[in-house]
């Protein structure tokens, strides 16, 4: 019961037009989270478990009673926070949102092996 109060704290409130919601802890409207929030911290990562976006792998195992579990590159797993576009590993590794073009952090490449399989 605490998670689930826990969980409709954490949603993101910012609205979507195609229904993805990013959860995580302290969100602000484009999903920077309390663990990563420079400017460029605005990509949401799908779980291949419970196929929800979080902002970050802490933020998911905070939430959810399971660990993240990293999914396959060729899905469609990757949240742009910004604009809420959906992409896969190849068009997030050009390190902009295909379709807003913001930037996203470089330094997310330390944390593939957590996300991607």
């Amino acid at each position: 019961m605490a998670i689930q109060n826990h969980l409709q704290v954490a949603k993101l409130s910012k609205p979507t037009s195609n229904k993805h919601e990013i959860y995580g802890l302290n969100l602000d409207d484009d999903g920077r989270c309390q663990h990563y929030h420079s400017q460029q911290d605005v990509v949401a990562l799908a779980c291949a478990q419970c196929q929800q976006f979080f902002a970050c792998y802490l933020c998911h195992d905070a939430l959810k009673d399971h660990s993240f579990v990293p999914v396959d590159k060729a899905c469609n797993a990757i949240l742009c926070g910004h604009c809420r576009h959906t992409m896969n590993f190849q068009a997030y590794s050009q390190n902009a949102c295909p379709i807003c073009h913001y930037d996203f952090n470089p330094k997310c490449k330390l944390h593939y092996a957590i996300y991607f399989k």
